[in-house]
């Protein structure tokens, strides 16, 4: 949930009816915004509840809420009642469903299982003079609340006891690790823990072309964020080598080598022992063509001898 941009009606649930409204305004740069404000402070006993819309927690532990407010300073309100404040409540209702609409009966705001973050003060309050002057003193606070582990979601609810105040936006985020490539290994996005200290492990698989050296290989995701305790590790595999960091590529020298290998085993074939055989072949026939040719002609001058013989005779 993040209100500050929102321009369309936010229809959250307010009770009693005439508690906190929902009006059109403008934040300090003058960026059209939808807020929810209340100044009963010359009314005693005060107790306004504004309860958000469903909001599903996606597996979060624990959840993060930013709040930007005005508070009216009460000593520059003239004849205020010394009830006024100028503080309120944050509650939340983990819940795997949405509170209806109707829900606006006494016994309901009551008697509800609202589990309480805190009481927020304001740093800076303004003042009649700062209204006409149109300076907005805005306060920016955040809190953060969990273990949640009993719903798929919550609503959050604010209690006003009598300040004069306006809810300027409001910003429900939580946290987690990225995924990450480290040490070879690859982590995947971690959400953080349940506590501010908690830490988180995440299980790493090397990535390609790369196997394990040091087991088990696993990160921590602490509270904030951040990854933290490297423990094991992966490398590039035979034949590979680091590039960039944290990628296995074929290493240059083994690719050289096969391109060499190879194209040497082409020229042997073309111009080496192959030609060495057909040489062989071809001077073995001239040889032999040579040593018959001889035997023929010998041949022949005997046969000639005996022929004259007989011609003779």
């Amino acid at each position: 949930m993040d209100t500050r941009t929102a321009t369309a009606e936010l229809g959250w649930i307010s009770f009693p009816a005439n508690g906190w409204e929902e009006v059109s305004g403008y934040d300090e740069n003058l960026n059209t915004i939808r807020t929810y404000q209340v100044c009963n402070v010359f009314e005693p006993s005060q107790n306004n509840w504004l309860l958000t819309t469903y909001i599903d927690r996606r597996a979060a532990q624990r959840i993060y809420v930013e709040i930007r407010f005005t508070v009216r300073d009460c000593a520059s309100i003239p004849s205020v009642l010394g009830s006024c404040k100028e503080t309120f409540n944050l509650y939340y209702l983990e819940t795997d469903r949405t509170v209806s609409e109707g829900v606006k009966g006494v016994e309901y705001w009551a008697n509800a299982p609202f589990l309480k973050v805190d009481t927020i003060a304001a740093d800076e309050s303004f003042s009649q003079v700062d209204f006409g002057g149109r300076l907005m003193k805005v306060n920016t606070e955040v809190r953060s609340f969990g273990p949640l582990s009993k719903g798929r979601g919550f609503h959050l609810a604010f209690q006003d006891l009598g300040a004069c105040m306006s809810l300027l936006a409001v910003r429900v985020f939580y946290k987690k690790c990225p995924s990450v490539v480290q040490n070879f290994a690859f982590f995947p996005e971690t959400l953080t823990g349940a506590e501010s200290t908690s830490l988180v492990i995440a299980r790493g698989s090397c990535i390609p072309n790369a196997e394990e050296v040091d087991v088990p290989i696993k990160l921590y995701c602490n509270g904030d964020g951040e990854w933290m305790v490297p423990i094991g590790s992966c490398s590039c595999k035979a034949g590979y080598e680091p590039d960039n960091g944290n990628v296995c590529r074929e290493s240059v020298r083994e690719t050289e080598e096969y391109h060499i290998g190879k194209e040497g085993r082409k020229e042997g074939r073309n111009h080496g022992g192959g030609n060495t055989m057909e040489g062989s072949k071809d001077q073995g026939w001239e040889e032999s063509r040579r040593e018959g040719k001889k035997f023929i002609n010998e041949r022949g001058e005997e046969e000639g001898k005996d022929g004259m013989m007989e011609g003779r005779k």
